[in-house]
């Protein structure tokens, strides 16, 4: 029997995220990828994600809010994580005061367009600032507009209070024994280098790679070097 994989979506994604990951992956593992629907609070999304496997150990992957889960998973479980692929995220906490304000306020203006004139529209505004700017108004980009149509105004929105909620995850990066990789776009503006290279600094194990030509959605935007970079983290873990 395979190792199950766990590759959890970031914010209004779904497996399409990580379509060339699960193929290029499953000649070694399960990918198994879970759908939040409407759960609004990253403890109840790693309890999920923990629950889509009833093997002991297992590896788990995860892109932007869902690399978020799966440090919780770790938070739960830490015995059965046997490996944590984190990339295009971040482990602080939501800003106190004005800051923490300002970043609400964006939030429910984008979930506002999502509710009066739809996912796509939103998305359209929003995922320009996701993607390098090679590829706005591109295929990759289209792909990305049609996942987030997928989605609804609804799960935005239930993802946008588990973000909103998120805890500081920044002591638990220190407690982390299994494997820890990180990956990062060079080109990410949501959640830049200098942020993955903060994070990295408090695991002494970790290894930090960097995508060259690319934002955040690297799994997207760079798909075969994120797939050997997976590839290459679970022969390293799994060996």
């Amino acid at each position: 029997m395979k190792p199950d994989l766990l590759l959890l979506p970031g914010l209004t994604c779904d497996a399409a995220v990580w379509a060339h990951q699960a193929a290029t992956l499953s000649a070694v593992a399960n990918p198994i990828v879970p759908a939040w629907g409407l759960l609004n609070s990253l403890s109840d999304m790693a309890r999920l994600a923990l629950s889509q496997s009833q093997q002991d150990r297992i590896w788990v992957a995860g892109h932007s809010m869902g690399a978020r889960v799966a440090l919780e998973m770790w938070r739960l479980a830490p015995e059965r994580i046997a490996g944590l692929a984190l990339l295009d995220t971040g482990a602080h906490p939501r800003a106190e005061g004005e800051a923490g304000d300002k970043e609400e306020r964006a939030r429910m203006a984008l979930l506002g367009i999502a509710q009066r004139q739809g996912m796509r529209a939103m998305g359209s505004q929003w995922a320009r600032g996701m993607v390098h700017e090679s590829r706005r108004d591109s295929a990759v980009f289209d792909a990305i507009l049609d996942m987030q149509e997928r989605s609804s105004a609804a799960q935005f929105e239930a993802q946008i209070q588990a973000l909103l909620s998120r805890p500081d995850a920044r002591p638990l990066l220190s407690t982390i024994t299994c494997p820890l990789w990180l990956l990062c776009g060079e080109d990410d503006a949501w959640s830049p280098p200098a942020q993955h290279q903060a994070m990295a600094d408090l695991v002494p194990h970790a290894t930090l790679t960097l995508i060259p030509t690319c934002g955040h959605m690297s799994p997207m935007e760079q798909p075969e070097a994120v797939s050997q970079w997976l590839l290459d983290w679970w022969q390293a873990t799994a060996a």
